[in-house]
C-alpha cells in the first residue's frame, strides 16, 4: 500500500473546533428563529466545556510527561494546544460578540431581558432584596484567602467570585482577596415577578455582587470579578486492580470535580493581577486564560429557551408519528414475526421501540429480555419496563455501561435501581465500554420459542431520541436472534468471541470487515465494475481506514463521506482523495445514525451500527455493526435517507482540502434542507410556495459509479 505523510491528514482536534464553529454558525445565522439562536449559542459552549475537560486535559497531561510524539497529523502536542488556544479565542470572540450585538438585543426586543441591577425598579429591588434574603444568602459561604484560610478547592465548572476588599487593622489599611462560590443549586439566572407574560430575568452571579458587602461587613468592596475553572475530567480507573467497578467509578467521579485545572475563564475587566494571581494558584499560565465579555458558562442560559412561551421565536413544534408498520397494532411481535421493521427517529416516534420492551415486560409469553444500556437519561420508561418484567416473572438482565462519559453517575442510579428490583445487572468487559444498542426478547410463540431482536444506532434514551436522528431495526431472523444470544453471552459469561453469522463485533471482527469492504470496492473498480462507497458517521479518525479510502480514490470509487463532527481525512485532494466528497450537516436535530454502503460490483451491502470510524469504536469499545437485507429497507436507506441527505444544499457544510467547511450557494428555488424533508415526508407533506402536496416516495435514485472516473 502507498506510504501517506502528515500532510495528507486533519488534526483531530482541530477537525473538532471546526464542528464547534459550525455549531456557532447556527447561532450566527439569522435565518433561525431567535431561541433556536440562543439554544446554539449554549451548545457552543457546552460542547467546549467537553472538549477542554477531555482533549485539552490530555494533550496538557502529554506535554507535563515530557511524552514527545507526533499525531497523524504531524503536530506535537504543544504544537496542538498552540493552534487550539488560537482557534478558540477567535471562536469565543465570535459567540460573544453575537450575544452582546445580536442575540442580547433580539431578546431585548421580542419582551425577553436581563436586566442589570441598577435599572430595576424600585418593586424589582424590594424583590430581590427579599429573594436574596430568603434564597441566596443562607447558601453563601464567603471564604477570605490568608495564611490560615488557603485559596479554595473549587470545583469543575463552577462559577465564582472573587473579591477584593479593603480592611483596617491596627491602624493599617490591607487589601485582601476573597471568594464566592456562586451556589449550584439556584437558578444563575433569577427570573423576576411579573404580572403579564414578560420574562425579566437577572444573573444571580451579579445580585450577589450586589449584596457582597452584606458578605464582608467592615470591608470596603474595591472590586468583584467573575471566573470559572474548567478541571481534567477523565475517569481513571485500574480494572484490573479493583473488586467492584460500581464502587470504582463512585470513587473517582468525586475526584473529577476535583481534577487538574485546565482553563480559567474571567470577566474580561478582571484586573492583571486578579487574574494573575489566579492562573498562579491553579498552576495555569496566561496561555490558559480566557477573558470573557459577556457571562459565564452560557449553558445556564438554556433557562431563557425552556418552558413554552414565545413560540414564534422557535422552530415549529415536530411529533414525530407512529411509523407505519406498527400504526394502530395491538401486538407488536406479530408484525415483526411477519417482517423486518426499520424506523427513522425522531421523524417517526422513537415510542415504537418503548412499546417493544413495555409489551416485553406485560406479555406472558415473554420468557426472558437482555438490553444494553449506555446513555438512559432521565426517562424511567425504559427501566421501568425491565423492572415490570421482573415482577411479572420473566428472566432480565441489563448490561449497564457504567462509565459513559459524563453520564456515568445517572448510570450508577439505574444500575442500583435495576438491582434492588431484582434485575441482572452486568458492568460490561474490562477495558471496554459497551456501546453497543441492542436488546432481545425472548418470547414462546404458537410454533415454539422466537427471539425478536431490536438493534439501533442511537441510545435507550426516549428524551435524546426527540433531538437525535437515528435509525432502529426489528426482527425476528433466526440467525439474528442466535447472534444475540451468542452476544449477552460474551458479555454476561466467560467465553472467547465465536464469531457471528450476521453481526460485526467490535473489537474483534468490525475494523477488518470494513477494510475489506473498502478494498473490495478498490478492486471492483480497477476491474471496470462499479465502485461506490457512502458512509454516514460522526467522526472519521482511524489511520488505515483513510488510507484505504484514498486508496479507493485513487482507483476511481467515488466515495460520498456524511460526517457530522470530527474528520481527519482530506478530501479532493489531486491524486489522493479527488473522488472523495465530505459534508457535515447540523440543523435542528443532532445526526447521529450510522450507516455505511457499499456498492460490491452490483451486489449492495448496507450496514447500520453503533460505531463510528476511530479507533476506540474499532479496538476499545463493544460495538455491533449489522446488515439491513431486505431490499424495501435498503432502497430506503439508500435512495431516501442517504439520497436526501447528499441532496441538502442548505444545512450541509462541505469540508475542502484544507480542512475549512462552507455552506454551498444555491438559488432559493433550488434550496434542499434534508431534516425538513424527512419532517414533512413524516406528516406526509411538503410545503412548497403554492401550499402542499404529498411527498413523493421515488426519491432520485444514488448514483452509481460505473468503474473508475
Amino acid at each position: 500500500m502507498k506510504t501517506y505523510s502528515t500532510s495528507h491528514f486533519l488534526s483531530r482536534e482541530l477537525s473538532w473546533l471546526a464542528f464547534n464553529q459550525r455549531v456557532l454558525d447556527e447561532a450566527l445565522n439569522p435565518a433561525n428563529p431567535l431561541l433556536e439562536r440562543v439554544k446554539f449559542f449554549t451548545i457552543t459552549s457546552s460542547n467546549l466545556d467537553e472538549f477542554f475537560e477531555v482533549r485539552v486535559a490530555g494533550l496538557k497531561q502529554q506535554v507535563e510527561s515530557d511524552i514527545v510524539e507526533r499525531s497523524v497529523d504531524g503536530k506535537t502536542a504543544s504544537e496542538t494546544l498552540r493552534a487550539i488556544r488560537k482557534k478558540v479565542r477567535q471562536m469565543i470572540e465570535q459567540q460573544y460578540r453575537c450575544w452582546r450585538e445580536e442575540l442580547l438585543p433580539a431578546l431585548s426586543k421580542n419582551g425577553i431581558h436581563i436586566l442589570d441591577y441598577e435599572h430595576l425598579s424600585d418593586s424589582d429591588r424590594n424583590w430581590v432584596e427579599q429573594y436574596y434574603r430568603a434564597n441566596v444568602r443562607p447558601v453563601l459561604t464567603p471564604l477570605g484567602i490568608d495564611p490560615s484560610h488557603p485559596f479554595p478547592q473549587l470545583l469543575n465548572k463552577s462559577l465564582n467570585i472573587v473579591v477584593q476588599v479593603e480592611i483596617e487593622r491596627e491602624g493599617e489599611i490591607e487589601r485582601r482577596l476573597a471568594v464566592v462560590q456562586v451556589p449550584r443549586v439556584l437558578p444563575r439566572l433569577v427570573r423576576l415577578p411579573r404580572e403579564d407574560e414578560r420574562l425579566d430575568f437577572i444573573y444571580l452571579g451579579h445580585l450577589i455582587g450586589h449584596y457582597l458587602a452584606d458578605l464582608f461587613p467592615g470591608t470596603k468592596i474595591l472590586g468583584f470579578w467573575h471566573f470559572r475553572v474548567t478541571r481534567n475530567s477523565e475517569l481513571y480507573i485500574d480494572e484490573e486492580d479493583i473488586g467492584n467497578l460500581l464502587k470504582a467509578v463512585e470513587n473517582e467521579l468525586h475526584n473529577r470535580r476535583r481534577g487538574a485545572a485546565v482553563r480559567l475563564e474571567a470577566d474580561a475587566g478582571c484586573p492583571a493581577e486578579i487574574y494573575q494571581y489566579l492562573l498562579e494558584t491553579l498552576e495555569l499560565t496566561e496561555e490558559d486564560l480566557y477573558l470573557i465579555d459577556g457571562p459565564l458558562n452560557p449553558t445556564r442560559l438554556m433557562v431563557i429557551y425552556a418552558g413554552d412561551h414565545s413560540p414564534e421565536l422557535r422552530d415549529k413544534p415536530f411529533v414525530g408519528p407512529t411509523a407505519p408498520a406498527f400504526r394502530g397494532v395491538q401486538d407488536i411481535f406479530s408484525v415483526i414475526r411477519q417482517r423486518d421493521v426499520l424506523v427513522h427517529h425522531p421523524y417517526e416516534s422513537f415510542g415504537s421501540v418503548v412499546d417493544f420492551l413495555e409489551q416485553a415486560a406485560q406479555d406472558p409469553n415473554v420468557l426472558a429480555i437482555k438490553q444494553t444500556l449506555y446513555r438512559t437519561g432521565g426517562d424511567p420508561r425504559i427501566v421501568g419496563a425491565l423492572m415490570d418484567a421482573v415482577k411479572n416473572g420473566k428472566q432480565v438482565t441489563a448490561v449497564t455501561e457504567l462509565k459513559a462519559r459524563f453520564d456515568e453517575a445517572n448510570n450508577i442510579l439505574w444500575a442500583r435501581r435495576l438491582e434492588e428490583a431484582g434485575v441482572h445487572v452486568v458492568y460490561g468487559i474490562v477495558h471496554h465500554k459497551v456501546h453497543s444498542k441492542i436488546a432481545l426478547v425472548v418470547r414462546r410463540d404458537e410454533d415454539g420459542l422466537r427471539r425478536y431482536v431490536h438493534l439501533g444506532t442511537g441510545n435507550y434514551n426516549p428524551s435524546t431520541a426527540r433531538l437525535y436522528t437515528d435509525l432502529s431495526f426489528f426482527t425476528a431472523q433466526p440467525d439474528y436472534g442466535e447472534d444475540a444470544t451468542n452476544f449477552f453471552n460474551l458479555l454476561t459469561g466467560i467465553s472467547h468471541f465465536q464469531g457471528a453469522k450476521k453481526f460485526l463485533i467490535s473489537p474483534f471482527t468490525t475494523h477488518e470487515a470494513i477494510m475489506t469492504l473498502v478494498k473490495k470496492e478498490t478492486e471492483h473498480a480497477h476491474a471496470k465494475k462499479p465502485g461506490r462507497i457512502i458512509a454516514k458517521m460522526n467522526s472519521l479518525v482511524d489511520q488505515e481506514i483513510i488510507e484505504a479510502l484514498y486508496a479507493a480514490s485513487q482507483a476511481g470509487v467515488k466515495i460520498d463521506l456524511i460526517i457530522r463532527g470530527i474528520c481527519c481525512l482530506r478530501p479532493g485532494v489531486a491524486g489522493l482523495s479527488e473522488n472523495i466528497a465530505v459534508r457535515s450537516i447540523i440543523g435542528r436535530f443532532l445526526e447521529h445514525s450510522r450507516i455505511f454502503y457499499f456498492e460490491n460490483a452490483g451486489s449492495p451491502k448496507l450496514l447500520l451500527g453503533s460505531a463510528d470510524w476511530m479507533p476506540r469504536n474499532f479496538f476499545r469499545r463493544i460495538e455491533i455493526v449489522f446488515p439491513i437485507e431486505e431490499p424495501a429497507l435498503r432502497d430506503r436507506i439508500v435512495n431516501q435517507i442517504l439520497a436526501t441527505q447528499l441532496a441538502d444544499n442548505v444545512k450541509a457544510s462541505i469540508l475542502d482540502s484544507e480542512g475549512n467547511y462552507s455552506r454551498p450557494a444555491v438559488k432559493k428555488e433550488n434550496q434542499r434542507a434534508s431534516q425538513a424533508e424527512f419532517m414533512a415526508l413524516a406528516l406526509g407533506e411538503a410545503k412548497t410556495r403554492r401550499g402542499t402536496r404529498a411527498v413523493k416516495k421515488n426519491y432520485n435514485k444514488i448514483e452509481i459509479a460505473k468503474g473508475p472516473r
